[in-house]
């Protein structure tokens, strides 16, 4: 998309938040799903639905003249696939020790690493109301796990890792993207994961045919609305951004937060407490304001914005 402005805010906001409550209701049956079953079974799934569901769509849409499945760089589009089975293997980790929404928060930072890691790797330059957000974001992350207060453990590293190889992806993206069609880029990334489970899932002793007729037809379900919700809310994600100026979606793209709080509390009965809430919403300003700077630097360099480089979402 370009930096024009599109004209259809209302549904483009709609779209936005029908995503969060995609990604948090799909983060809390990994939660679930992911205690019973083994992580690489539940990655499968994830991206073995986004691969068959958009390689369909590509079929049709080539068919009629649309976007097809050659992409102008495939190293990069494998590269990008294997950044993001990354963060999605630590998350699904993490999913199995932390709460829904603490695992939201500390995996909302990735805005504020992603202005570390251009800073660090690319020596880019980062003004200080950009450092005051990074340093911000990190803070309302301790609010939220309290080091030393053995409320969560080591497991607080794992969605920390996610959100530094998702930042990654965020600036691999940034610096080498050619402008490709987001549903190709959408089928390489679920295509890249897939075979990478694959070949870890046939590397390890994981009995993926004995574990599938042993699991339930209830965690079968749960297994297939993983991968379906993650392939919905990314299409949202892309259709949004298509619909609504960037720096008018990115303050809702933290009302996950809430959704994730909202359905955690539902299925595990579990509710963040004030400290919790506190560290939340510095979180949630910090990097909401980070992404905005994103936007506003966009805007004025003119350079367009993709729906596939938002900063935000993580799955």
């Amino acid at each position: 998309m370009t930096g024009r402005a599109p004209g259809h805010p209302g549904f483009g906001i709609t779209l936005i938040l029908l995503m969060a409550a995609c990604f948090a209701t799909m983060d809390t049956a990994v939660k679930y799903v992911g205690a019973l079953l083994p992580i690489l079974v539940v990655l499968l799934a994830r991206y073995g639905v986004q691969a068959a569901s958009m390689g369909v769509w590509l079929a049709v849409s080539q068919l009629r003249g649309g976007a097809g499945f050659r992409s102008a760089h495939p190293r990069f589009q494998a590269v990008r696939g294997a950044l993001l089975l990354t963060s999605s293997t630590f998350g699904f980790l993490g999913l199995r020790y932390l709460p829904v929404a603490e695992f939201t928060a500390i995996n909302m930072l990735t805005p504020v690493m992603v202005t570390l890691l251009a800073a660090t790797l690319l020596r880019e330059h980062v003004s200080r109301l950009r450092w005051a957000l990074v340093v911000g974001g990190f803070v309302g992350a301790l609010i939220v796990i309290r080091p030393g207060s053995g409320l969560f453990g080591w497991a607080v590293l794992l969605p920390l890792a996610g959100s530094v190889a998702y930042a990654s992806f965020q600036v691999l993206t940034r610096k080498l993207s050619a402008l490709e069609s987001p549903y190709t880029t959408h089928f390489y990334t679920g295509l890249t994961g897939t075979l990478v489970v694959v070949a870890l899932l046939l590397a390890s002793d994981t009995p993926l045919r004995a574990t599938l007729q042993a699991a339930t037809p209830g965690q079968i379900g749960l297994l297939l609305a993983i991968g379906t919700l993650g392939t919905l809310g990314h299409l949202m994600l892309v259709l949004a951004f298509g619909l609504a100026p960037t720096s008018t979606l990115m303050p809702f793209m933290y009302v996950q937060i809430a959704f994730a709080a909202a359905v955690g509390w539902l299925v595990f009965s579990h509710a963040p407490d004030g400290w919790g809430w506190l560290g939340m919403a510095v979180v949630a300003v910090c990097g909401a304001a980070s992404a905005w700077l994103n936007v506003r630097e966009a805007a004025a360099a003119r350079a367009p914005v993709s729906a596939l480089g938002a900063d935000t979402i993580v799955d």
